[in-house]
């Protein structure tokens, strides 16, 4: 069998095409585009695209289906751009399907996507080659600030009450002598800080000087305490209280000396009349007393 032999310049055109070949590949896959896959072509008329590129999504209900692939543009007509868009070849558009405009996203990109018109069994089908009704949706953005505009007008207003009441507050002059208040508290506070750290640094070692010596002396006294015989103690106490009791028992009768003083009360009428008679006898004494003493050194008169 003869061998076949390549010259050089054969083998690099077919590296070139090769390379062109993996290049275009390799584009089209960056792009979404499967080169295999067979796809139909649709058009649609806008007079603003907002920034649609070739290469943008299409999609049905957020699936994506196609993509952009041309966007021609004549200035001089009313519906100035000519979008090309490409979808699978499974994908079958009913008559009254719109191709929509709308925002991608919050970054301002633009997608197309495919909004489907009811189905019945007896409508026909787009082909490929046909032009589309078009449509420029709300897009995100627009659904946003449709539904947060007055939110944000409500929250404005309430806003700029509060920077109003903000406002006469500042402007009070009770608020200024609040302020000055406040600041004359707060050198107060900071002299009497002064002061607790001046009395922290100084009396309260002595002080706890002094705490220690009571503690110490405590201890002493407790040490004392638990020397002492308390229950030789509380028996004498004990007997204190019983001899007490019997004095008491005594003089509450009257079989003894002290008890008949204080219970006869005979006894006490005579001593009573004793002491009168006494007082009286003191008394005359004192009227006269001669009476009672005679005294003369040559002789008295006999009364």
């Amino acid at each position: 069998m003869r061998k076949i032999y390549f010259t050089r310049e054969v083998k690099v055109g077919i590296m070139a095409i090769v390379a062109i070949f993996v290049l275009y590949f390799g584009l089209n896959f960056l792009k979404g585009i499967d080169i295999f896959t067979p796809v139909s072509n649709y058009y649609a008329t806008y007079e603003n695209i907002g920034g649609l590129v070739p290469s943008s999504p299409v999609y049905v209900k957020g699936f994506k289906v196609g993509q952009v692939e041309e966007v021609k543009y004549d200035f001089s007509k009313q519906q100035s751009f000519v979008i090309r868009i490409s979808v699978s070849n499974d994908i079958q558009l009913p008559k009254g399907t719109i191709v929509e405009l709308y925002d991608d996203g919050l970054m301002g990109g633009k997608a197309i996507q495919l909004v489907y018109a009811p189905v019945n069994a007896s409508q026909s089908m787009y082909v490929t080659g046909d032009t589309i009704d078009s449509h420029i949706g709300i897009g995100l953005m627009g659904q946003l600030t449709g539904d947060l505009m007055p939110k944000i007008e409500s929250i404005s207003t309430q806003a700029d009450s509060l920077i109003r009441s903000v406002r006469v507050l500042v402007e009070n002059k009770d608020l200024n002598k609040s302020l000055a208040s406040i600041e004359r508290t707060t050198a107060d506070l900071a002299v009497s800080s002064s002061e607790l750290k001046k009395m922290m640094k100084n009396d309260v070692p002595h002080i706890l000087s002094d705490v220690n010596i009571l503690t110490t002396d405590f201890k002493q006294i407790s040490g004392n305490l638990k020397k002492i015989d308390f229950a030789a103690t509380f028996a004498s106490i004990n007997h204190t209280i019983a001899n007490l009791n019997l004095v008491s028992d005594k003089l509450n009768s009257s079989d003894g000396t002290i008890g008949m003083l204080l219970n006869n009360k005979d006894l006490y009428i005579n001593l009573s009349n004793t002491a009168s008679s006494a007082d009286k006898l003191l008394v005359d004494l004192q009227k006269n007393p001669k009476r009672y003493v005679h005294f003369s050194l040559f002789g008295g008169k006999k009364e």
